[in-house]
Parts: C-alpha cells; structure tokens; sequence
C-alpha cells in the first residue's frame, strides 16, 4: 500500500464443523472494511472467497484473538477475496446447529460461586464461565479522553450459587448480540471471559474481550440443567426479590432534576436511573417504633431479617453455608421537597443514612423487639451547597 495510506482491519471466528474453527482477519480502506463488517454478524453463514492462508503469530494479532485450534489463520483483503452471505439453505441448516456447541469442552467451566469463593485469587484470570442471564442494561455511550466513541454495557449473570453477577460488554457485536437475548430464559457458555475485582463492587465482575466467545443456549447437558433452574427459579419469583439498580459512582452523576422532573421520569422509564436533586427533607420520622428506623440485615447480602433468625432466609446469600451474622442499621422513610413538589417515602439507609444526618447508632441493649440504639451526635449536614440552590431555583419564573 502506499506509505502514508491508513489501513483498517476487523477480525471474526467461524466455525464449519463441532471440533474446528479458524480466525479471519480483514485488511483494506476504511469503506471496505466498515461495509464488511456491518454485512454480517455472529450466527450468520457465510462463505469466504480466496483467502491467504497465513501461519500464526501467536507473538501479534493472534494474541487479541480468540485461541483456535488450528494452525493457521485466514487473511482477507478488498482485492483478492470476498466474503458474502450464504444463501444454501442445506448448508445453512447443516451449520447453524454449530451455533450452539461451545468451543470449549463443556464441563471446563467456573460456576458463578466458584468464581466468587476464589475472590481476588482469580483477578485478572482468563476462564470459563456457564450462567444464566439475569438482566440485561441499557448500553452507555462515552467518549475518551483522545475523542474516540464507545459504548458499555452490563448482564447481570445468576446460577444456582449466585443470584447476581455482573458481566461488562464494550465491544459493538457483543453488545448487539446480548440484546438480544430474553433475560431469565437464557444460558450462556462464555469461554476466556476476563475476570477481574472491581474495587467499587468489592466484588469480582467478568468482561468479555477480544478473545472471547459467547455460546447462547449451549447443546449441552449441563445447560440444560441450569436453563430448568433458571426456568423454575423464575416462575417462583425468588430471583427477583434482592433487584437493585446497577451500581454507579456517585462522581459520575452530573444530571439535575427538580422534584417534579424525578416523578415524571419515574413514570416515563422503567430503568433505574440517577441524578442530582437540591431539596429539603420536608419529614423525617425519628420518633417512631424502633423496629421501623432500624433494622436488621444480613452481613454478607445484606437481606432484611430478624433479630432471632439464625440463619439468613435469602436462599441466594453467598455465606448460608457460613457462620451467620447481621448487622443493625438505620432504614429510615423520608420526604424530599422542593419548589416543584415533594417525594414521599423515600429510602435512607445505613451507611449513607449515618453520613447524612451525622448520627451513629450505638447497640446497647437487646430485646424481644430487636437491637435498641442510642443516637449519638445528631445534626444535619452542613445545607450551605442546598440553600444556595434552592435560592436559585425558588427565584426562577
């Protein structure tokens, strides 16, 4: 090519029998290879005219790419090869089962609870992963610091271990093909997923990367033992008592809503959502029974139980086999006003509750009716940063 000349590239995997699949990278102009890869995606059949066959160079490219078990890989370019949709039906129906074989062995696989067992020994670890889907995110849309557009998006994975395990896509055809798929009536064989720590979390997450292939509703035993699971678990309505919204840094909230705006938004978007509201606690109900300001949960899931309970009810805690403990916490309902309305019933809960109100709760005594606690050094936060925004809103038209 002439020096100078950018050269784009993308890459796929296809596979024509149960044991064989090959890597296939292709080279051209920027319009070749944004039109090829937008003509086909995952689970299509395609034939593949003229290609070089190269050796691989475990040491470049082959490294980002998923392991194969062939020697070789398939390079393609605008003037010598083609790739087109296949339109045999025979051969479509001969390949298309091949979709749902994993690529590899099917009992090679970390189960969710394994994962999470192993903790931070497996950070940064490239394995195996069979889970049902939960969830699945909307995509996010960024732009990095050099200016280039990306998009995220998260699963949320479940199995008979664990009821909630997040899996990070980034790239545009995972992204598209998770899409796709029907929460609670889905299994996944995801193989070399990257599993890593997530700090904010404290918990491990997977991320699927360019090494990674995704089998949707595997052929296999254990996937059909996990989608009757999944299947039953679903229809009981146990996996969706411990729902909460996808975690997100607080610094990373910038959207302003006025009351009024949270509740028409509320009702216009069944997706959980966050921003920014300057209001005042209008109602703060401190002086009602112990039992409904604070409470007891779980230590490991966090699941409301009560104070006699030996051991916690939520049948998907990740320590039920453990030592069981709880801690007490303020679980508080408040109400939020501002010029526009107010919101009622609102959760403030510890730990954020105790940072808000500058009150700790300090277990003195035990009775038949939970922990009793003292409230020590109660006094709001300081609401300088508040009155200057309501200021500001109060005197708009």
């Amino acid at each position: 090519s002439d020096i100078g000349t950018d050269r784009f590239t993308c890459g796929f995997t296809v596979k024509d029998s149960p044991d064989f699949f090959i890597n296939v990278t292709a080279w051209g102009n920027d319009g070749y290879i944004n039109g090829l890869s937008s003509s086909f995606g995952i689970g299509d059949c395609v034939t593949i005219e003229n290609p070089l066959v190269a050796n691989k160079d475990p040491e470049k490219g082959d490294k980002f790419c998923p392991t194969t078990p062939s020697l070789y890989r398939l390079l393609v370019t605008e003037a010598h090869s083609q790739v087109l949709l296949c339109a045999d039906v025979d051969t479509i129906d001969r390949l298309l089962p091949l979709v749902h074989m994993p690529v590899k062995d099917s009992r090679d696989f970390y189960s969710l609870g394994d994962i999470v067992a192993n903790g931070q020994k497996l950070d940064g670890m490239v394995i195996n992963v069979l889970a049902a889907v939960k969830s699945i995110g909307e995509p996010k849309q960024f732009t990095t610091s050099d200016r280039r557009k990306g998009q995220r998006l998260e699963v949320k994975l479940f199995d008979d271990s664990v009821s909630s395990f997040p899996l990070v896509c980034w790239d545009r055809e995972a992204i598209q093909l998770v899409q796709t798929l029907i929460p609670k009536e889905t299994v996944l064989f995801i193989a070399d997923a990257k599993i890593s720590f997530d700090s904010f979390r404290n918990g491990m997450a997977a991320t699927v990367n360019s090494k990674t292939i995704i089998t949707v509703n595997p052929d296999t035993r254990e996937a059909s033992l996990l989608f009757s699971y999944a299947k039953e678990v679903s229809e009981s309505g146990t996996l969706d008592q411990d729902e909460k919204p996808e975690d997100v840094t607080v610094d990373s909230i910038t959207d302003v809503y006025t009351v009024s705006q949270l509740k028409e938004k509320a009702q216009d978007s069944p997706e959980a959502f966050f921003g920014i509201a300057y209001s005042f606690i209008s109602k703060l109900d401190l002086d009602s029974s112990v039992s409904k300001v604070i409470k007891n949960r779980c230590s490991r899931c966090r699941f409301q139980v009560t104070e006699d309970m030996q051991s916690c009810s939520n049948q998907f805690c990740p320590g039920r086999d453990q030592v069981f403990s709880a801690t007490a916490g303020f679980d508080l309902l408040v109400d939020f006003t501002d010029h526009t309305g107010t919101v009622h019933a609102c959760n403030l809960r510890s730990p954020v509750a105790e940072k808000t109100l500058g009150c700790t709760i300090f277990p003195s005594t035990k009775t038949k009716s939970g922990i009793r606690g003292v409230i020590l050094d109660c006094s709001l936060a300081d609401p300088g940063e508040v009155k200057q925004h309501m200021s500001a809103l109060l005197q708009r038209p």
